[in-house]
């Protein structure tokens, strides 16, 4: 498997952290996880996100924060300062900061000039490596895994030129196309470009509205995706994940 250290390429030392949405309040299945975070609904019998952070550790990952909000001391107390080879820190929102505001917030954390950022309830099988080198050839300012799709209405698409994403979809019923699969590299230095405070989607309020103004790469995998976001994919978690590779 390919690894995030010391690719030995023109491009230099690839970025080693991540930023992990972990402050989701899970109100689509709070049947689940009402006493818990989202990100640690149990699946297999080991909360969700452990799986993210595995593969993160597998692929050279070395640090990672973890964007908490909701109950957060129950993840400060399951994962501590070390989980799996990786360093594991917290960046806590005292109040609700959205996904934008919380990926901000977390930045002030970063050492990496580029950070991974995840959805915390979204599992997408990627090559972080490869997302890396796309996400330097294009000199962009951030970069989207993104996965192809059939037959969806749940989720946005976007459509891609040269790889680059030139515009974002509303969610719709659509036949194929590309949806965004939570997993990102953004330059870390993005906040103090555009400074923007308090509550604010990462996604709508800043993506979809920059589209023009910066560079948004793009970067498509098929690999394995699942959101469990809805109670039924959570079912469908516990029944594919724990046998992934």
């Amino acid at each position: 498997m390919a690894t995030l250290i010391d690719t030995g390429d023109s491009m230099g030392t690839p970025g080693f952290e991540a930023i992990v949405l972990a402050g989701g309040l899970g109100t689509r299945i709070s049947s689940v996880v009402a006493d818990r975070p989202k990100v640690m609904a149990q699946v297999g019998g080991r909360p969700f996100v452990e799986f993210l952070l595995g593969r993160m550790a597998r692929q050279g990952l070395t640090r990672v924060i973890l964007a908490t909000g909701h109950l957060h001391a129950l993840l400060e107390a399951h994962f501590g300062e070390r989980w799996g080879g990786l360093e594991i820190c917290y960046s806590r929102e005292d109040r609700p900061l959205g996904t934008g505001g919380a990926v901000w917030k977390a930045l002030e954390m970063a050492v990496a000039d580029d950070v991974f950022v995840l959805n915390g309830d979204t599992f997408f099988d990627i090559d972080l490596l490869a997302l890396f080198r796309c996400h330097r050839t294009l000199a962009a300012d951030a970069t989207l895994a993104l996965k192809p799709m059939r037959n969806f209405e749940r989720y946005g698409a976007v459509d891609l030129k040269a790889g680059r994403i030139i515009r974002f979809r509303e969610k719709r019923k659509t036949d194929q196309g590309l949806i965004n699969g939570g997993v990102y590299l953004i330059d870390r230095g993005l906040p103090a470009q555009f400074p923007m405070a308090g509550r604010f989607s990462l996604e709508s309020d800043f993506f979809e509205q920059k589209v023009e103004e910066i560079t948004i790469g793009g970067f498509v995998s098929d690999g394995y995706f699942i959101d469990i976001g809805l109670p039924e994919d959570l079912a469908r978690a516990q029944l594919e994940l724990p046998h992934l590779p």
